[in-house]
């Protein structure tokens, strides 16, 4: 049997409490997932989303730093399973402490994994990167 997935907006309304009674609800669940009573899953997807929704000056305009402490803890959670969950930690890490956007970081992360140094694109804003050899095609 495949673990049950969650969308974005059951860990919006866990961290934000924007709805008490959904936020209590999630927090129950997130609660059984902390003592493996309950497994979940969410593709790197969601978890991108939700750093957006808290990011956003339009929404929650969460700081960066904030939104990495709010998300971190529950990634580690072992029956909590999102694919390459080490990238999307690491993502999370440098979207918090450096320039990049999420967009970006799950790249970095990955190269980093990969102990690869060069990326083709135009984008000159990874020039900022030092260990991101930046090349056009």
């Amino acid at each position: 049997m495949t673990d049950p997935f969650i969308d974005t907006d059951v860990l919006i309304r866990l961290l934000t409490g924007d709805d008490p009674v959904k936020q209590e609800a999630a927090a129950a669940l997130f609660r059984l997932v902390a003592t493996d009573d309950v497994a979940i899953a969410a593709p790197e997807s969601v978890i991108a989303d939700a750093v957006h929704v808290l990011s956003s000056p339009r929404l929650y305009a969460m700081p960066r730093d904030r939104v990495r402490s709010a998300l971190a803890p529950l990634l580690r959670l072992p029956s909590f399973h999102v694919r390459n969950r080490s990238e999307v930690l690491r993502a999370l890490d440098l979207y918090a402490t450096t320039p990049l956007d999420f967009g970006d970081s799950p790249l970095v992360a990955a190269m980093e994994q990969a102990s690869a140094d060069t990326l083709y694109l135009y984008d000159r804003h990874f020039d900022r990167i030092a260990k991101i050899s930046r090349r056009e095609p």
